[in-house]
């Protein structure tokens, strides 16, 4: 009686208390989460991407300086995962687990996972600064607390499940859902500072058994800190709105421009909607392209991986000039050594590539291509496909076109890809459009003479790593620093218009478009109105017919409606009507099922 007595009080102050931030009738969406219940495959296998598995497990978990959940790492191994079920009396599964990070889509990573082990695209870091810029001190050991955070590897880590067994597909789009778990940890948070039990075991791990109540006392308070900070970005993004980006989907840009515009330089009017999510770009290839970013909008791959660091909460000073203006967490080496094991050498026709290879169709796991229907699809591909995308890489047409640029002063030949005016392409241009309009609030004393997004942020990233290569012990000598940019200037632009780039490995990175709002190859070869206007992400089990994810509904998924703002499916269309977007005409259905059949062969 007792028990059941006190388990109603509990539920009353949760209810009353816990969200106060929210309003009560998202209280169970924002503890329990509905999270889908994946089954667990038998076998997990990587395909030969010409990486060493020794380079792999390196690059899943190197630190890039990033703090992209704003608490210390010893916290993240510490806190509880987020359930309504109030009992304080005995702890539940760790927020840490891979297997639980699984439901959010992250990667369990069975090369290096360390000990406690995380899960691919999770690294921990060095000291950990606080809001305030001051060290995060443990308030019993008085020691200094350790960054976690994510790596470009989260986001560029896939894979597909198929008759029992994962492919991992590394430089492939990842299937998480990040807003979803940044909500989880901020209810985690939440229900350990108003349970007491959980607060009780918090304590125990973070400052050990034997802490008094002041050290107990200190830790309540920089927990309340770090809450204070998880509600101010919910009253942020519900004040913007904007469109829900769901698994597979980030709107980057603009989350990297309201992180250091809005967030690290304390001024909430720079803070944007999320009105572009776009799916994660593969990888493989792109260091030798001149311009990356679906709009493509950046040049230098050194400001590209930089900023995608200070886009996950790598630490970054634009207030205090006592500290240093502009020096952060940034792991300026780490990222380097990253492009180069991406890049490789120079490809050609005799040596195609060294770094990161796209992946190839895994025929022991998936059913055999069909190679009678594939060269029937070759003809296809030459006829409609490579007039923007190119010949089929690594061959000798393919190094052959004159999208290949003569070498530049670092010695490098570049491939040129093209861009195509939005409204020719027809695809949904919020994307392009919300980074060629946005603008930002700036003080002077930044030293950035624009109020334009793009530009604006180019300048301040490379105001970051210019700020590291300064703090060296030696001085780096301008050429070293021009090596470690990749060899190319801080070139920034925002056209309306989207890159094309070689099709090798389309087929292991659905869904398509680059808003993800197409969820099969075979669905894009289509008109748009045989595209499903609705449908469900989040299903990990391959379809090799129609070359995609099963969208089939499925408990806790995400509901993509290509109604809503930047989820447009339109464009890219094979047609025999007239219109915008428009870029071939209408497949017969053995067509488009041999062209689909050659893609696999990419």
């Amino acid at each position: 009686m007792q028990r059941k007595i006190l388990l109603i009080v509990i539920v009353v102050l949760i209810v009353g208390l816990a969200f106060a931030w929210k309003p009560l009738s998202q209280l169970h969406a924002a503890l329990d989460l509905d999270l889908p219940d994946y089954p667990q495959a038998k076998t997990t296998v990587w395909l030969d991407q010409k990486v060493s598995k020794e380079r792999l497990g390196w690059f899943y978990h190197a630190d890039q300086g990033t703090r992209t959940f704003g608490i210390p790492y010893e916290w993240f191994v510490a806190l509880e995962q987020p359930t309504s079920s109030p009992l304080i009396w005995r702890a539940v599964g760790s927020l840490s687990d891979p297997a639980y990070l699984n439901r959010y889509g992250f990667i369990v990573d069975t090369i290096a996972p360390g000990t406690p082990p995380l899960p691919i695209g999770f690294a921990h870091g060095g000291p950990m600064l606080s809001d305030s810029l001051e060290p995060w001190l443990n308030p019993q050991t008085k020691k200094q607390m350790t960054g976690i955070g994510l790596t470009c590897a989260a986001c560029h880590t896939g894979s597909f499940t198929y008759n029992n067994t994962t492919v991992v597909i590394d430089g492939g789009p990842a299937l998480t859902d990040l807003a979803k778990f940044k909500q989880g940890i901020g209810a985690s948070l939440l229900l350990t500072k108003l349970l007491p039990g959980r607060f009780d075991r918090f304590a125990d791990r973070v400052l050990g058994a034997d802490a008094g109540a002041d050290a107990r006392a200190a830790l309540r308070a920089q927990l309340d800190q770090a809450l204070d900070g998880y509600k101010t970005t919910a009253e942020l993004e519900a004040s913007v709105g904007g469109t829900y980006e769901g698994f597979g989907r980030l709107d980057a840009l603009n989350r990297i421009g309201n992180q250091v515009f809005s967030t690290d330089l304390k001024n909430p009017k720079n803070y944007a909607a999320h009105s572009a999510p776009v799916h994660y770009p593969r990888i493989w290839d792109a260091p030798w392209f001149t311009w990356v970013q679906y709009n493509g909008s950046i040049m230098q791959p050194m400001v590209r991986n930089a900023g995608e660091a200070l886009g996950v909460s790598a630490e970054l000073n634009l207030t205090d000039e006592k500290k240093g203006m502009f020096t952060s967490s940034v792991q300026v080496k780490t990222l380097f050594e990253m492009e180069q094991m991406l890049a490789g050498s120079q490809p050609s026709a005799e040596n195609p590539s060294t770094g990161l290879a796209s992946p190839k169709w895994p025929k022991d796991i998936l059913p055999p291509i069909d190679q009678k229907l594939a060269a029937a699809g070759a003809d296809l591909y030459a006829q409609h496909c490579q007039g923007c995308h190119l010949p089929p890489p690594g061959t000798k047409e393919f190094f052959e076109s004159q999208r290949w640029l003569p070498p530049n002063a670092a010695g490098q030949r570049l491939l040129d890809v093209e861009l195509i005016d939005v409204k020719h392409i027809g695809t949904d241009p919020a994307q392009a459009e919300g980074m060629a309009n946005r603008k930002v609030a700036l003080p002077s004393g930044l030293g950035i003479n624009t109020d334009q997004f793009g530009p604006a942020l180019g300048v301040l990233v490379e105001k970051a790593v210019n700020a590291w290569y300064d703090g060296q012990k030696e001085p780096l000598p301008p050429a070293d620093k021009d090596r470690i940019n990749g060899g190319r200037p801080n070139g920034i632009q925002a056209k309306l218009a989207y890159k094309v780039r070689p099709l090798n490995g389309i087929w292991a990175t659905p869904p398509y478009l680059h808003n993800g709002s197409v969820p099969t190859i075979d669905a894009l070869l289509s008109p748009v109105n045989e595209r499903p206007a609705k449908f469900t992400l989040g299903n990990r089990e391959y379809d090799p017919v129609k070359v995609g994810y099963h969208t089939d509904a499925f408990a806790n998924g995400f509901d993509f409606d290509t109604s809503l703002p930047g989820n447009s499916n339109h464009g890219h269309e094979f047609t025999d009507e007239q219109h915008d977007g428009r870029i071939g005409p209408k497949l017969k259905p053995e067509e488009r099922k041999a062209l689909l059949e050659y893609i696999k062969t990419l």
